[in-house]
C-alpha cells in the first residue's frame, strides 16, 4: 500500500498534476497493472461501494459496471438463463460461477453504455469471471484479490495495460468526507444509510403485496441509486438493474431515459433481434451498436441498401412499432426505484409501459395522493421509504 498516487492527469489531459492520497496514512487499495486515471479511480471507488452494498444486503456476489461515476449496470449472481447467455454472448458451454454470473448480468444490461467500462467485483475475482471481462472493451477492475488464473488473464488484456487495482475489504472510511469545489472546501457526514427490507416496508397503495423477489429488486434498485448521479431512475429485473436514468434535471424524464434502456434489454430479447443474420467477422461491439440502432426508431440506418450489406449475410425485416409494443406489452414483473419523490403522476405511467409492477421512492410530494392514485390504477405496489438519495 502506498500513501499516494501519481495520476497522468486529473478529468482532462491539461488538469495537472494529479494525485490520490490518505492524510495521515496509507491508500487502502494497490494498483496491481496497468495505470489507472483520476476518472477511473472515481469510478473504482463508487462502484466498489455498491457491490459491497449489494453483497450485504442480498447475501449474494454483487457486479457493476460503470461509466462517468454512474453505473451502466449492476447485478447480484442469479444464474443466467440460456436467453440470457445469448444475449449476453457467454457461451453455452462456459462454466460460471455466481461472482461471473453477476458480472455478466451487470455487463449486459446496458452494453452500449458500458462500453469502456470500470468493472467492480465483491469477491475475488476467480478465472470464470476474468474470461468473460478478457472478451469486453472495459478500463479496468477493482476487487477484493484476484485468483493466479485470473490476474494472468486479464494482465493479457489491453496489451498488458489492463487497469487491475486490489482494494481492502475490511478498510472504513471517515464518518466525515470533504472535496473542494472552485477552491473552497464542502463538507458532510459519510452516506452510510444501510438500506434493507425495512427501509421498504411503508408500502402506500392498495396493493401491499411484496412478494421475497420484488424485495430484492427494490433493494438492487435503491442501492444501485445511492452511488448514481442525481437526479436518478433504476429499473431492475431479476436482481439486474435492466435500466439506469442517471444525471437529469427532470423526474419524467430520468423515468423516460431508464424505462426506454428497459425496454430496450427485454427487446434484445425479441425473435427477430435473437436471429439477426450478422456477418460472421463483425465483432460485438458492432453488433451492440446495430442492435441498439436497429431497435430504434433510427432502424433504416442499418437496414437501408448500401448499409445493411456491412452488417448482415441477408437484409433483416424491420422490427415494427407495432411489434415493438406488442412484445413490451406482455413484460411484467419490474421493479424500480427512484432517488427522490415522483411530482407528477405521468412517471407512474411511463412505468406502466415498461412492466413495472412495484416501486420505491422516498414519498413527500404534495401530489402524493395523485401518485398513489396512479398505483392504484394500474395494481401496482409502492413504498414510501421516506429518504432521499441523492448523490454527487
Amino acid at each position: 500500500m502506498a500513501h499516494e498516487i501519481q495520476l497522468k492527469y486529473g478529468c482532462n489531459p491539461n488538469q495537472k498534476p494529479s494525485r490520490i492520497f490518505m492524510e495521515g496514512g496509507e491508500l487502502p487499495l494497490e494498483v496491481i497493472n496497468g495505470r489507472p486515471g483520476y476518472i477511473n479511480f472515481l469510478d473504482a471507488l463508487n462502484s466498489w461501494q455498491l457491490v459491497t452494498e449489494l453483497k450485504k444486503a442480498t447475501g449474494m456476489p454483487a457486479a457493476a459496471s460503470f461509466k462517468h461515476v454512474s453505473p451502466a449496470g449492476a447485478a447480484i449472481g442469479i444464474p443466467l438463463t440460456d436467453l440470457l447467455k445469448k444475449i449476453y454472448f457467454v457461451p453455452d458451454d462456459m462454466e460460471l460461477s455466481p461472482l461471473a454470473c453477476a458480472y455478466a448480468r451487470a455487463r449486459g444490461a446496458d452494453r452500449m453504455s458500458s462500453f469502456g467500462d470500470f468493472v467492480a467485483l465483491s469477491d475475488v475475482c476467480d478465472a470464470a469471471t476474468a474470461k468473460l471481462i478478457r472478451y469486453e472493451v472495459s478500463d479496468g477492475v477493482i476487487a477484493p484479490g484476484y485468483t493466479e488464473e485470473a490476474l494472468a488473464i486479464l494482465k493479457e488484456k489491453r496489451k498488458g495495460g489492463y487497469n487491475i487495482i486490489k482494494i481492502d475489504p475490511e478498510y472504513v472510511p471517515a464518518e466525515i468526507e470533504r472535496k473542494q469545489v472552485f477552491g473552497i472546501t464542502f463538507e458532510q457526514g459519510r452516506q452510510a444509510l444501510e438500506i434493507n427490507n425495512e427501509m421498504i416496508s411503508n408500502i402506500v397503495t392498495a396493493n401491499k403485496a411484496l412478494t421475497e423477489a420484488q424485495k430484492r429488486d427494490l433493494l438492487v434498485a435503491l442501492i444501485t441509486l445511492k452511488y448514481t448521479q442525481s437526479n436518478s431512475v433504476c429499473y431492475v429485473k431479476d436482481g439486474q438493474a435492466i435500466g439506469v436514468g442517471a444525471g437529469q434535471q427532470s423526474r419524467i424524464h430520468c423515468t423516460r431515459l431508464a424505462g426506454g434502456k428497459a425496454d430496450n434489454w427485454h427487446l434484445r430479447q425479441h425473435e427477430k433481434v435473437l436471429n439477426l443474420p450478422f456477418r460472421e467477422d463483425i465483432g460485438r461491439p458492432e453488433r451492440d451498436n446495430a442492435i441498439d440502432v436497429y431497435i430504434s426508431e433510427d432502424c433504416q440506418d442499418v437496414l437501408d441498401e448500401g448499409r445493411w450489406e456491412r452488417l448482415f449475410t441477408t437484409r433483416p425485416a424491420p422490427l415494427t412499432r407495432e411489434e415493438k409494443r406488442a412484445y413490451l406489452d406482455t413484460v411484467t414483473g419490474v421493479a424500480l426505484g427512484s432517488d427522490a419523490f415522483f411530482p407528477f403522476g405521468d412517471n407512474i405511467e411511463r412505468a406502466h409501459r415498461s412492466g413495472v409492477t412495484c416501486i420505491a421512492q422516498p414519498g413527500g410530494s404534495i401530489r402524493d395522493d395523485q401518485v398513489i392514485e396512479k398505483c392504484n390504477e394500474y395494481g401496482i405496489a409502492m413504498a414510501f421509504t421516506g429518504i432521499r438519495l441523492f448523490h454527487h
